[in-house]
């Protein structure tokens, strides 16, 4: 079962102690963090603490604990080993970035030749009532957040044209017999290459009345992978499954091929009363303790480091990053109570941005992090997934920079400047108050 969610309340949370600790839950569980020396040490090339650059330098007020809730990813194997800088270049399978193949690619959401049209209407959520029209994601929005986010190396769009559903359904070798009789589509990719066959399930009670077989997209995304690329994201509008038993995925990479496939559908606000995902104490807003109190059902949290904030102007930078972050956050209007199109839809965007760097993160051989809050953690859920913060901690950033080459300061410097211009989306707006002030932590 998910952990519990807080009832709405009539009066907005301002989110005014935070915690910067795990919650008792991770003591229960046998979950034993590193040390700060540790964790200076895994930043570093050697494992050492004699080079540790200032930009491991780590700072509770920018870089909290993973939470661990029950439940989440790091609760269900608690005692599963961190990847440290060291390890991560001693990683045999990781692939390296060369001159000849150092771009990133992000497929946008397939076409559809006109006799399978009717697959569009599978990307169509069921919904019990009309709520207001939320725009999809915009495909430029996303380019521009990678390339950011990847500063140092090409981040380039997927030509649509090569990548469309179709009814010729092209290979079969990889589907199983036990599906002959299931429905399946193609996938065209590119010119004179074939088509792959995508599986498709019915979901006669489920959210969405039809799901893509995620296995089958990232076989596609695999042959469609340009000589040039380093990695291939591919979106897609559709839900997804992987195995039988699953409800639904929201996606995965396959880091050895350097190719990831993640949907948009769950990210869908109109579905989050129904999957009780968190709107007002999503990241920043999840490290508030009285929210944490009540998802470990009043247990408390354990060590927690309080700090009184007010809500100011986000561009305060005398706050610690994560004050800044929560201060923005609650800047803007309440995503609960009367949201606007606009706001549902920079929700809907920032989800999918954080999911694509994310995955893009295993193409580069990063494993989930452990270390602290981090853009690399694992998620078990959707609920989990809306607590994790988009910011790469000291050791993932550490793997960054050595495989891009980018400048850490340069690469916040672009970030800050995506988030400045989508400053009325609560993501971004704490997300660029946070690059504010670990930059001023640097300085």
């Amino acid at each position: 079962m998910p952990p519990k969610t807080v009832s709405k309340a009539t009066k907005r949370c301002e989110h005014t102690s935070l915690t910067y600790s795990s919650t008792n839950h991770a003591a229960e569980i046998g979950f034993k963090r590193k040390t700060l020396p540790e964790r200076l040490a895994a930043a570093t090339p050697r494992g050492t603490l004699k080079s540790v650059p200032e930009t491991a330098i780590e700072s509770v007020g920018a870089f909290p604990a993973p939470l661990v809730l029950p439940d989440d990813d790091i609760a269900l194997d608690p005692k599963c080993p961190p990847q440290s800088l060291r390890s991560w270049i001693q990683l045999k399978e990781r692939n390296k970035v060369t001159p000849e193949r150092k771009t990133i690619y992000l497929a946008l959401p397939p076409g559809y030749d006109s006799d399978v049209e009717f697959v569009k209407q599978w990307s169509q959520p069921r919904l019990k009532s009309k709520g207001p029209e939320i725009e999809h994601p915009k495909a430029q929005d996303v380019l521009e957040y990678l390339q950011a986010f990847y500063h140092g190396l090409p981040v380039k769009l997927f030509p649509r044209e090569n990548l469309r559903f179709t009814s010729e359904i092209g290979d079969l070798d990889d589907i199983l017999k036990s599906d002959e009789d299931r429905q399946v589509i193609g996938l065209h990719f590119k010119k004179g290459y074939g088509n792959k066959g995508i599986r498709t399930r019915p979901r006669p009670k489920g959210d969405y009345n039809h799901q893509l077989n995620l296995d089958d997209l990232l076989v596609a995304a695999i042959w469609a992978l340009p000589e040039d690329a380093y990695a291939l994201v591919m979106l897609v509008d559709h839900d997804l499954y992987e195995d039988e038993e699953d409800e639904f995925v929201c996606g995965r990479a396959y880091g050895g091929s350097r190719v990831a496939v993640i949907t948009t559908a769950r990210y869908n606000p109109a579905l989050d009363t129904k999957q009780e995902v968190e709107r007002e104490h999503a990241w920043p807003a999840s490290h508030c303790t009285s929210h944490l109190n009540v998802l470990v059902d009043g247990k408390g949290v354990a060590n927690v480091r309080k700090r009184k904030i007010s809500i100011s102007d986000p561009d305060d930078t005398e706050e610690t990053p994560l004050q800044a972050a929560v201060s923005a956050h609650n800047f803007l209007p309440s995503l609960n109570s009367s949201p606007s199109p606009s706001s549902l839809s920079g929700l809907w965007l920032g989800r999918v941005c954080r999911t694509a760097s994310h995955e893009l993160g295993h193409c580069f051989g990063m494993g989930h992090c452990a270390y602290y809050a981090c853009s690399m953690q694992g998620s078990a859920s959707i609920i989990e997934d809306a607590r994790q913060p988009p910011y790469l901690c000291p050791v993932d950033l550490a793997k960054m920079v050595t495989a891009t080459g980018a400048d850490v300061r340069e690469r916040y410097e672009k970030i800050l400047g995506f988030c400045e211009r989508k400053r009325d989306v609560h993501l971004f707006a704490a997300f660029g108050a946070w690059v504010r002030g670990r930059l001023g932590e640097l300085e």
